[in-house]
């Protein structure tokens, strides 16, 4: 436990917090008291990547335009729910694939199914993957499934897929998945398993912590649920945006 709890810190640190670039990413995981925990950022280098806010409405979460509607660059690839919610799912993703999930789950689908009819976004040449997280209360204990889709290295017309399902993190701890690895043109997609991140705070200390460690140029928004050690209540969502 002592072991993960350094290698998750050691990766906080060399993955968020001196990392130019990491991109959009997501964390799932439990709280220091056993509760669940999803966290979610997105970056920006652009004006338009730039001109977007977290807004939160109950317990669901989207990406809004800050001034209206002008200038966020393609909205079918920055404007979309990033949080939603079934009975028993929690459900965060990096895109409109959110929604594609939750559909899917409300049809009697699974996670995997339903992502399967996905691609890696089409932004030429970065070609960015599409990250998803699922916490699922189903069972007879918590699951958690992360996915990302990212364009094959040979030819990114293909999309490769990875979903990978742990059984819940110890207190305190989640795993993440980031868009890139660092900047660059074309930007570097992530590579490996989930990180291992700390969640070893309350909600705000977690917005704080999280925000502070994102770069200050790049960072456009954040948002930290807070979900019941039982998965029987709606989360609660705190935000931090970049424009207020």
């Amino acid at each position: 436990m002592s072991d993960l709890q350094a290698l998750s810190k050691a990766t906080f640190s060399e993955r968020i917090e001196q990392n130019a670039y990491p991109g959009r990413g997501l964390v799932v995981g439990r709280a220091p008291n056993g509760d669940f925990i999803q966290v979610y950022w997105i970056m920006g280098r652009s004006d338009g990547s730039r001109n977007r806010v977290f807004a939160a409405e109950g317990a669901e979460l989207r990406t809004a335009p800050w001034d209206g509607g002008a200038g966020v660059g393609d909205r079918t690839l920055t404007l979309y729910e990033a949080m939603l919610e079934l009975p028993g799912i929690y459900l965060v993703t990096n895109g409109d694939q959110t929604r594609t999930a939750a559909d899917g789950l409300a049809g009697g689908g699974t996670f995997e199914q339903a992502l399967a009819t996905r691609e890696r976004e089409h932004d030429a040449p970065n070609f960015t993957p599409r990250i998803s997280g699922l916490i699922d209360f189903r069972g007879s204990a918590p699951e958690l499934a992360l996915s990302i889709l990212k364009a094959n290295p040979a030819d990114p017309a293909l999309t490769d897929r990875f979903t990978y399902r742990t059984n819940a993190p110890p207190a305190g701890l989640g795993r993440g998945l980031t868009t890139y690895v660092g900047d660059g043109s074309p930007l570097p997609p992530f590579e490996g398993e989930p990180l291992w991140l700390p969640l070893d705070d309350g909600p705000e200390g977690l917005l704080e912590r999280y925000w502070s460690a994102l770069n200050g140029d790049n960072r456009v928004s954040l948002a930290v649920k807070w979900i019941p050690a039982a998965g029987d209540r709606p989360g609660e969502v705190l935000v931090r945006n970049r424009h207020s």
